[in-house]
């Protein structure tokens, strides 16, 4: 509750000036008699001693018309959320390469393991300097031979986190294999056709009576980017991955490449004599990478452990930014009318009652 014309109470001060006038005066009516010692002893009676009460009444008449003039209102804030996010597709390699050992802040975990806890940290934040992605869409595409559309374009990110976690690697050998060529492209066309899929989601939603996370704010898309990590080379699928990233060029799409694992890799074997770490082949096709993320106008960065990947994970967060704009205005309800009512009561209440109980002759 608030006062639009709060100096109007300023008027307040002259009303115990008003009631020290109305009780000094003295000027009556009056009739004349020879003598007044006959009645001068007689005893007031109560309505004379109660006749004060019409002047508290025209006070307090006065007093609640002045708070009424200084318009007392309640108001209401309201907000309109304007977001301009982008769209991340994120492609992660689960071939079976992907289950060689990488360290992980102290910890030997596989290349795939590591991989789901830097990107977790991505996406919601709160560590290093991740701050997280609240305000994008976010999709999730694995690949080996074939690539699958694990999660589509969402807001929610419970839900991609979900499906996140429960990426494992191939365990099919005619499944294994690494297809960037088709993971890219696929990933392209999903970001190409995003604003459409987001309208078609929530008029299916809005004909089920449920309310889509995307129409909680006026959402638009920025920029469209696509985060690759693998730790091969191309080896399967019908496009080649230059010929998607000419694709996503295109489409204004940017690729940001991550190489998966240095130039020491091991795998642990277990056997009947023990648990042996062996050495393995690094397949990485740096130039490959290199020259996706040039023609996109993203970048290559080349993770050999868990903190590196962190790191080119901090470097895509602060380049690919979201903004949130909000406009914030007050809505306001006029409560004077209680206030006007009220003295309107009073001063019937002071008129009825000098008519009636405190009436006098003359």
């Amino acid at each position: 509750m608030q006062l639009y014309s709060a100096w109007a109470l300023l008027l307040l001060l002259i009303i115990p000036v008003m009631g020290w006038l109305m009780l000094r005066r003295k000027r009556t009516a009056a009739v004349t008699f020879s003598s007044l010692n006959a009645i001068q002893n007689c005893p007031f009676s109560l309505r004379v001693r109660l006749r004060p009460v019409l002047v508290a009444a025209r006070l307090i008449c006065i007093a609640l018309l002045i708070i009424a003039f200084a318009r007392p209102r309640k108001g209401t804030v309201l907000s309109e959320i304007s977001t301009e996010g982008v769209a991340i597709e994120i492609v992660v390699d689960h071939s079976g390469s992907m289950g060689q050992e990488m360290d992980y802040q102290g910890e030997k975990l596989n290349r795939l393991e590591t991989l789901k806890k830097v990107l977790a940290d991505f996406i919601i934040g709160g560590k290093g300097g991740l701050a997280g992605r609240g305000g994008d869409l976010l999709g999730l595409i694995t690949f080996a031979r074939y690539p699958d559309t694990v999660c589509p374009l969402v807001m929610s990110h419970n839900v991609l986190l979900e499906f996140l976690k429960n990426t494992d690697i191939v365990r099919l050998r005619n499944e294994d294999g690494t297809a960037i060529g088709d993971a890219l492209a696929l990933s392209a066309a999903r970001l190409q056709k995003a604003e459409e899929e987001i309208q078609l989601r929530n008029r299916k939603l809005n004909k089920a009576g449920i309310a889509s996370a995307n129409e909680k704010a006026d959402f638009k898309i920025k920029s469209k980017a696509i985060i690759l990590l693998t730790d091969g080379q191309n080896n399967a699928g019908q496009y080649s991955p230059m010929q998607a990233a000419e694709l996503a060029k295109k489409w204004g799409i940017k690729i940001y490449t991550v190489g998966i694992g240095s130039g020491q890799a091991f795998t642990t074997i277990q056997t009947m004599m023990g648990t042996f770490k062996m050495p393995v082949q690094d397949d990485l096709d740096e130039p490959l990478l290199k020259a996706i993320a040039e023609t996109t106008g993203g970048f290559y960065g080349r993770a050999g452990d868990g903190d590196a990947l962190h790191k080119i994970m901090e470097k895509i967060d602060k380049l690919e930014k979201t903004e949130v704009k909000q406009i914030q205005f007050t809505q306001y309800a006029e409560k004077f009318g209680p206030w006007a009512f009220a003295a309107m009561a009073v001063l019937l209440f002071e008129i009825l009652a000098g008519c009636t109980i405190f009436r006098k002759i003359p």
